[in-house]
């Protein structure tokens, strides 16, 4: 860590962050693996430490928890130095905080603008419209949606944004909790692996019937 990083250690939890951003500017600019790295090259990482989060919540402890924001942090802060040095187009870590506040502001008028919110469900309509309203140049309810996520992730979220379209996801009868649901889907990757069938493949290639069913439905 910089002398400058040390610095700003203590403090303020702002000073804290800009220690950290301050730390990764350091390595970036002074560790030669560091310096070859690209966006494109983050990516694995990005996705590793996203799944240790997850286990931690799941499975960790406190502690556990603690570290792995961390790390995850670290790759936010390592690709906005990144970015920095971008000679075209260059942002740093402040303006993507910006960024951030701006739109966390902007989604929130219940908190920040006088609009009143009691409910979770006033809250979302709220937070829908100020999503339509930033998004209008977009044709699609699928517009936006990252296909490199998880089939199963993907497939909850385009389930959702079918809906929004009219076009309903075909829907099981059987499991009436999330523990008989992770059996129903254990058991079906179990025959999947029995028949030599793969189970990703098969829910990305019906996802992509859905996504054909909801754009003939926009028109």
């Amino acid at each position: 860590m910089t002398a400058q990083a040390s610095d700003h250690g203590a403090g303020s939890p702002r000073d804290s962050l800009r220690a950290a951003a301050d730390t990764m500017r350091a390595v970036r600019e002074r560790c030669v693996w560091s310096q070859r790295i690209t966006h494109r090259d983050l990516v694995p990482y990005l996705i590793e430490e996203s799944h240790e989060v997850i286990d931690a919540v799941e499975s960790g402890t406190r502690d556990d928890l603690r570290e792995e924001l961390g790390d995850l942090l670290w790759q936010v802060l390592f690709h906005a130095a990144i970015a920095a040095q971008d000679p075209d187009d260059p942002f740093d870590i402040d303006d993507v905080a910006d960024t951030l506040t701006e739109k966390m502001v902007r989604r929130h008028p219940h908190v920040f603008a006088g609009e009143t919110a009691t409910t979770p469900e006033e809250v979302l309509v709220h937070w829908n419209a100020a999503k339509a309203a930033e998004k209008r140049t977009r044709t699609s309810v699928l517009d936006g949606v990252p296909r490199g996520m998880p089939a199963l992730a993907l497939a909850q979220k385009l389930a959702g944004r079918a809906a929004g379209a009219g076009i309903d996801a075909p829907v099981a009868d059987g499991p009436s909790s999330e523990a008989e649901l992770g059996e129903a889907l254990l058991a079906l990757v179990g025959r999947a692996r029995a028949e030599g069938w793969d189970a990703e493949r098969a829910l990305r290639e019906r996802l992509r019937v859905l996504e054909q069913d909801v754009r003939s439905a926009e028109g």
